[in-house]
């Protein structure tokens, strides 16, 4: 069987939890000084694991359960294509504008940005948020003005875990990241194909599927 191991911020919100406990969701995230949405993820592996137990209108307790690395090594069998949802894309040139329609017509955090299928920057919600607040004229603008390039956008296979996606979302502080297929061209560069994302959202549903079906 398995160790767990968890990340430092997890770490945190166990000890909280075993100081304060009962304690709610908010007050956790006041005392690490983020927000009740980032720690969303943490707070689900934490639960699912069975390391915590949430009740309702009271908050979190430290669970007596022994089954949580059963739960670990069931999560860590699970490979990214088997909840992967399909990824918004748009093209460096469309404006930022046009992503920000795309954003809500989707209800996506993140759209990802390809030149001829190839993966060259991602776009987040936060990202529009500092352009369109500064006066830019985002009719104008095209989207790989504020875009992260590659090769500084952080990606997984298909075949990745799901444990090592929720782990790169939380290390890298991102809403989403893409599903990558690598293959190369007729000059012998790499070729970042997008076959889909995964998202806190796509995690979140998995934990609470394994939640209903145990």
């Amino acid at each position: 069987m398995n160790i767990i191991k968890f990340t430092p911020r997890q770490e945190k919100i166990i000890s909280l939890v075993e100081e304060f406990g009962p304690i709610t969701s908010e007050k956790i995230a006041n005392k690490l000084n983020v927000t009740r949405a980032a720690l969303r993820p943490d707070l689900a592996i934490l639960t699912m694991t069975g390391v915590l137990e949430a009740r309702p209108k009271v908050g979190y307790i430290c669970s007596n359960k022994t089954s949580y690395s059963m739960i670990y090594d069931y999560i860590k069998d699970i490979k990214i294509k088997d909840i992967m949802s399909k990824p918004v894309l748009v093209n460096e040139e469309s404006t930022i504008y046009n992503g920000i329609v795309q954003l809500f017509l989707n209800d996506v955090g993140t759209l990802f940005v390809v030149n001829d299928d190839n993966l060259v920057g991602a776009v987040s919600r936060k990202d529009f948020l500092k352009i369109a607040i500064g006066g830019t004229d985002i009719h104008k603008v095209p989207i790989g003005i504020i875009m992260t390039r590659m090769p500084n956008i952080i990606y997984l296979d298909k075949n990745d875990s799901v444990y090592s996606a929720a782990k790169k979302i939380i290390e890298h502080e991102v809403d989403s990241l893409p599903v990558v297929d690598i293959a190369t061209d007729e000059n012998n560069n790499e070729i970042y194909k997008v076959i889909g994302k995964v998202s806190k959202t796509n995690i979140t549903k998995l934990l609470l599927d394994i939640s209903e079906n145990n």
